[in-house]
């Protein structure tokens, strides 16, 4: 009678498996799917492993027993394959168990998939006590197979569902293997091109034991090699490779080399040999290539402590409970690691990025738990403890509970032994407590310094216009903090930890009081604002002349228009003329000599005063105060000058009504001469001032087109302003029009109201329209013309850097500052508009070169973080990349911060937050804040991490020192809901087209 081939060949060697056998079989009978084979194969086994599989037997045909040499898993493997019968083929090991449902959801994923595509699931590793790992699948497999085997092996062996002919048309496992055979043939079916599915269970189960080969670390390594070698090269046993393939790799997708590749899987080899007690030298020199970067920290942390959990048989969850059996293993591998790289520095960053992981797993611990720098404290928010700090440790991971229930995990930097006062204020800086929380904190003093402080802050934001734009706040919210803390909180004085933090702050302060600052010119006092006018005319004009000079009439900009005016005034004698708003009479200068009898106005008496004062030479100019819309004009015009002025006009009725009054003014033949620039409310898609005016040139143009009497004579137009000249006449005139450029440099205070190329949004109208809870926070290092090549992506060209600028602008963007922030943070204020705030990291000279004309130009604030440190000096971090830039000096500084520049930290030294012990990342702090301040004449509030290195102290121990505002690691949009210390930015890397600068923006304000 002939058998039926059963549907799936399951494959199990065992080798004095007697104790865990049974187990292993009766999940493989349990099966929901039963058409399968069973080949068990004892290898050579010296306990009762043959009787149980013998006994199983008897009872399901199903089982197949068969007898192996002892020559290791792989040839065993191969005989079962031989011997097979099924379709579909697995593998499980005689210690490890399936899911009953492990057979048919593999069969189902597989089902309607190309021949030859191979099945996984996730799996969990359990203890010898019972208790399980995570569970783990690797969604690279399925994305990329044969790169993801161009590692160490991401899958285990009886995870699988594959086909039979498949693998012995591949030829199975190779036998020169003792360990990573599998890994071989994965390796070899993924560069034949077999698809893998991926099932997102975990339906697999294996059992960490002290036999197990996974701990063969020494053999491992040998294996590995050859195997990991055999993915970054042809592999002659590949009969009919991918073409992509066939030569294997050269590097892997995140751009690892073979090298880098096996230092990861000799680390993992390293921490199981160390604690099976192998203390035999190992070559610490093929640890070197492990990436040194902040981004691969946790990585490598992760890697340590997976091999700590096959090597101890233990979950990660309770390894902080087992730290003596851990730790000699996990010194030894940092140590050998950080040599490797010469950077004895990272040790710090390496073991604490190990000790988070240990604690933050173990967290519903109550229990307090001592590792080597940080210790596990469990913090009632009701009864803060006084904490002692254990010999070499200097991090606390506080879990802060309210009636014993956990609410939140803070890594807090500790500079000495804190009491309840300390932790207080650690809670209300950085912990969102819900309101019952709150509650219980109302009677402590540091809440009540909190809420004083928080008061003011609510106050000013009925009063936005005033807030925005000063810094009373920040001081009066630090004073009610301040004064409350001495009032009432002598307990935070006595604490160590406070102690050295005032102590610090102190020895800054008295350092860089050293430091000789720079003079700086008084600024030049600026004119009320515009939109301040109203319906008294010329008061508000009396009170804006009080300033001299408003406009800056004596700028390259304003004398090229006036020279250009000066080129459009009549040809031949010119009799009387009515010069309306002299202002200060720097036109005058021109137009007197060229007329007989002048009559210079100007509705303001100062303006007139001046004017007066600066033409007192000429003798043919008739003085006098007037309203061009409601006094009487002069008659019998030959010429009427008014430049920049009808803008002011209450609309266009009143144009209207003065172009008539000015025509009716004119003699016949006389002329009309305008100077006005063009305003966005006229044409918002052409480049033009965005004032509040209710029109410009264009529309003042076009009235006196169709003013009765008055023709176009002749027009010279720029882009920012047209002269035109019009004559009192009936007869017919063929304008002149010429255009031109403006080769004068154009002041700041004019640059900043320009709107390059039109506005798709106006700022005023974003501002009265929108609101929003999201700030795009912008990253920018340099901007320079050019530089080493080895840091484009951290330079941006000027004029890139410019039409990014004008972007934002034509756009109806406005930047804030970090009082601003800070201000809408606190109060939680939707922010008005579309606020950006742009931040500069380092201090590279270029910034006040390049970049801070042109944010100037295009009136937006920045905020430039320093390395206080290095000030004059060069950015000698860049150095690996090319020449390092050269960084501001002082007096750079200390100019630019007069001139509006914000300026935050970047820390002293511009080194990793997580490389500083907490009590050297505190020195860090207060000299930096220290320096800035003298420098600047303002204690800075904000500050951002260097090489944005994750380091959960920073937040909290940087506020203690004064910061209110930090930028540590995360990328993002910021926003209302967002900590204070830990915020996002936007990093904008040089070379960026303009159209994905545009597209990230506008991806950040939905």
């Amino acid at each position: 009678m002939t058998m039926l081939a059963p549907r799936v060949t399951i494959v199990m060697p065992a080798r004095n498996a007697a104790g865990t056998i049974d187990a292993a079989i009766a999940s493989v009978i349990a099966q929901t799917v039963a058409d399968w084979e069973l080949i068990v194969i004892d290898d050579a086994s010296t306990d009762d492993t043959a009787s149980c599989i013998a006994a199983l037997a008897a009872n399901d045909p199903r089982i197949r027993p068969l007898s192996g040499p002892g020559k290791g898993a792989a040839e065993a493997r191969n005989l079962c394959i031989a011997a097979g019968r099924g379709q579909w083929l697995a593998f499980l090991d005689a210690d490890d168990w399936w899911e009953p449902d492990f057979l048919g959801t593999l069969i189902a994923a597989l089902d309607g998939q190309p021949a030859g595509a191979i099945a996984y699931c996730g799996y969990r590793r359990v203890m010898p006590d019972g208790s399980m790992g995570p569970a783990t699948v690797d969604p690279r497999v399925a994305r990329a197979p044969f790169a993801a085997f161009a590692l160490p092996c991401p899958v285990t062996i009886h995870t699988l569902l594959l086909d039979l002919q498949q693998v012995r048309a591949a030829g199975g496992f190779d036998t020169t293997l003792v360990t990573c055979e599998d890994w071989d043939l994965w390796q070899r079916l993924s560069r034949a091109g077999a698809p893998w599915v991926m099932v997102d269970r975990p339906l697999a189960y294996y059992r960490a034991s002290a036999g197990s080969l996974t701990r063969a670390s020494h053999r491992m390594m040998q294996d590995g090699r050859v195997v990991l070698a055999r993915a970054y090269g042809p592999d002659p046993r590949v009969a009919d490779p991918l073409p992509e393939h066939a030569n294997g790799l050269s590097v892997n997708y995140e751009g690892q080399s073979l090298a880098e590749v096996y230092a990861w899987f000799a680390l993992w080899n390293r921490v199981v040999a160390r604690i099976d007690g192998d203390t035999a030298p190992w070559d610490d020199a093929a640890l070197a290539p492990l990436t040194r970067s902040v981004d691969w920290n946790n990585a490598i942390a992760a890697s340590i402590l997976n091999a700590a959990m096959v090597g101890l048989r233990l979950t990660l969850a309770d390894m902080a409970a087992h730290w003596g059996r851990l730790a000699p293993a996990v010194r030894d591998a940092v140590s050998a690691v950080t040599g490797a790289w010469q950077a004895p520095d990272a040790y710090y960053r390496l073991i604490g990025a190990v000790e988070d992981q240990v604690l933050r797993e173990s967290h519903a611990d109550p229990q307090p738990r001592v590792l080597d720098t940080t210790m596990r404290l469990h913090v009632p928010i009701e009864t803060p403890p006084h904490t002692a700090l254990p010999d070499g440790v200097d991090r606390i991971l506080a879990v802060f509970t309210q009636q014993g229930r956990p609410i939140a995990t803070r890594l807090v930097g500790a500079l000495g032994d804190l009491g309840p006062a300390d932790w207080h204020r650690i809670i209300g800086m950085t912990v969102p407590l819900p309101r019952t929380a709150r509650a219980a904190l109302r009677a402590r003093p540091v809440d009540t310094a909190l809420r004083v402080s928080r008061s003011l802050i609510r106050q000013a934001a009925r009063r936005p216009s005033t807030v925005l734009s000063s810094t009373g706040l920040r001081a009066a919210s630090r004073q009610a903090f301040a004064d409350a803390r001495l009032g009432h909180l002598s307990t935070l004085a006595a604490s160590p930890h406070r102690a050295r933090i005032d102590h610090l702050r102190t020895r800054a302060a008295a350092a860089a009081g050293a430091i000789e600052v720079a003079p700086v010119a008084a600024p030049r006092l600026a004119a009320p604002p515009e939109e301040e006018r109203s319906g008294d005319r010329k008061g508000f004009w009396d009170r804006y002349f009080e300033t001299d000079d408003p406009w800056n009439y004596g700028s390259p900009y304003e004398q090229e228009k006036y020279a250009r005016q000066a080129d459009m005034l009549p040809t031949g004698p010119i009799g009387t003329a009515l010069e309306l708003a002299c202002a200060e009479g720097f036109f005058t200068r021109y137009l007197a000599p060229r007329v007989d009898r002048l009559i210079s106005t100007d509705i303001a008496e100062k303006a007139v005063e001046r004017a007066a004062a600066r033409n007192a030479d000429r003798d043919n100019i008739d003085w006098r105060t007037l309203d061009l819309s409601a006094d009487p004009l002069p008659q019998g015009m030959d010429l009427i000058v008014c430049s920049e002025v009808l803008y002011y006009l209450s609309d266009v009725a009143e144009l209207a009504a003065v172009a008539r009054r000015l025509g009716d003014a004119l003699a016949p033949g006389g002329a009309i001469l305008t100077a006005h620039a063009y305003v966005l409310t006229d044409d918002p898609a052409s480049t033009g001032f965005d004032w509040g005016n209710p029109y410009g040139a264009k529309q003042i143009a076009e009235t006196f087109a169709a003013t009765p009497g008055l023709v176009l004579e002749e027009s010279f137009q720029t882009e920012l302003y047209r002269i035109d000249r019009f004559k009192k006449t009936a007869d017919p005139v063929e304008p002149v029009v010429r255009r031109g450029d403006i080769d004068a440099p154009i002041e700041d205070a004019v640059g900043r109201a320009i709107v390059w190329g039109g506005a798709t949004m106006r700022r005023s109208t974003a501002l009265a329209t929108e609101r929003t809870t999201r700030l795009p926070v912008l990253m920018y290092h340099g901007v320079a013309p050019d530089g080493p090549s080895g840091l484009a992506r951290w330079r941006h060209t000027p004029d890139a850097f410019r039409q990014q600028l004008r972007w934002l602008r034509a756009n109806g963007y406005h930047g804030l500052t970090s009082d601003q922030v800070q201000w809408h943070l606190a109060t939680r204020t939707p922010f008005w508009g579309r606020p950006v705030w742009i931040t500069f990291d380092d201090g590279y000279q270029d910034f006040a070169d390049h970049a801070w004309p042109i944010l100037r130009a295009h009136d937006f604030p920045a905020e430039m973080f320093i390395v206080t440190g290095a000030i004059g000096r060069s950015a000698e971090w860049d150095a690996a990349l090319g020449t390092p830039p050269a960084l501001m000096e002082a007096a750079t500084i200390t100019a630019l911060a007069a001139e509006g520049v914000a300026f935050g930290s970047h820390l002293h030294t511009h080194r990793a937050a997580d490389l500083l012990a907490s009590d050297a990342l505190g020195t860090e702090l207060a000299d930096s804040a220290a320096i800035l301040e003298r420098l600047t004449g303002r204690r800075p509030i904000s500050l951002a991490a260097p090489f944005m290195a994750p380091d959960a102290r920073l937040g909290a121990l940087s506020a203690e020192f004064g910061y209110s505002l930090a930028f540590v690691a995360r990328t993002g949009v910021a926003g209302l809901g967002d900590p204070p210390l830990d915020l996002p930015r936007l990093e904008v890397e040089g070379g960026v087209p303009l159209d994905q600068f545009a597209a990230m923006m506008e991806a950040a304000r939905s």
